[in-house]
């Protein structure tokens, strides 16, 4: 291992462990724009997180290991997708067939999460379970789809020849434009964000992933909400280094690109959120199956 590339894994790491907070951040404080309000800081996550981890833990007898495990899991899947997502055509984990193994990271961190909330035996969290795994199930196509078509135009399943670009042809661009499109739909979703779901909402009768971390608290509610972060932060660069993928192998140019563009993304999640209300239930289905009908039109016009 050279120095070069030892130092942009360090790098890689100091951004996606360091900054997802941050996006929150930038989140609330274009909400709070919108509303006609100041706002907390940018720097509010972070206080938050400082504040749970300082914490104790107290846990129910009523659980187990897995209830525990949840939040790790979260953290750590999140983490891992993070190393194989390639950053100036580097990534400090890459091999052929990494974007399968980054699309199952998610869904196994879900998994954790949905069990761990079973384990409490709780109505209401496992109610958010069952809502969970119901709208995964539709977002996990788009996700996949959209992979088939950058591995369908690079010949590969890896990410980083995926986000490399390269010499693809010109109706490549109405494909890609879906695939972002459909995305940024999977990145709403898996967030729990609005229209599908409302992070700051209290009522139970209505919540999908808050309502699964009812029982947790202290460093354990600090872990899920990190790892929730986290995992918004690395769909979000995705989706940048789908849209800006011909920047060229120098790392400064592209980790300012990529920082803009994760801004830029942030903003847009808050704007969606102050210009649309939550969908209800039953509509939610629709819009995901939309977003698979984008990414599988992106195939179809490939086909052509």
């Amino acid at each position: 291992m050279t120095l070069r590339t030892l130092l942009l894994d360090l790098a890689h790491l100091s951004v996606f462990l360091l900054l997802p907070p941050l996006l929150l951040g930038v989140i609330n404080k274009t909400k709070a724009a919108f509303a006609g309000r100041v706002g907390p800081p940018c720097l509010q996550p972070y206080y938050d997180l400082i504040k749970l981890w300082r914490k104790g833990s107290v846990f129910s007898t009523s659980t187990s290991w897995v209830f525990k495990a949840g939040p790790v899991a979260g953290v750590a899947t999140a983490a891992l997708a993070a190393l194989l997502l390639p950053v100036a055509g580097h990534a400090p984990l890459s091999f052929e067939g990494d974007a399968i193994l980054f699309a199952y990271l998610f869904a196994l961190g879900r998994f954790f999460t949905v069990a761990a909330a079973l384990d409490t035996g709780s109505a209401f969290e496992g109610m958010g379970g069952a809502r969970e795994v119901t709208f995964s199930s539709l977002a996990e196509p788009a996700l996949f789809f959209g992979l088939l078509v950058l591995g369908r135009l690079s010949r590969s399943l890896s990410l980083g020849a995926m986000l490399a670009g390269g010499n693809w042809p010109p109706r490549a661009a109405a494909s890609l434009v879906l695939v972002v499109a459909a995305l940024f739909i999977v990145l709403l979703a898996e967030n729990s964000r609005v229209p599908f779901d409302d992070p700051n909402t209290h009522l139970e009768l209505t919540m999908i992933h808050e309502v699964m971390v009812l029982d947790h608290g202290g460093p354990a509610l600090g872990a899920v909400l990190y790892g929730a972060s986290l995992k918004l932060f690395v769909l979000a660069a995705l989706i940048v280094g789908i849209a800006l993928r011909h920047l060229g192998a120098n790392p400064w140019i592209a980790w300012g690109a990529l920082l803009s563009g994760l801004f830029a993304v942030a903003v847009g999640i808050g704007v969606v959120e102050s210009v649309m209300a939550r969908l209800r239930l039953m509509h939610v289905p629709s819009l995901l199956v939309a977003a698979c009908m984008l990414s599988a039109f992106g195939i179809v016009l490939l086909a052509r």
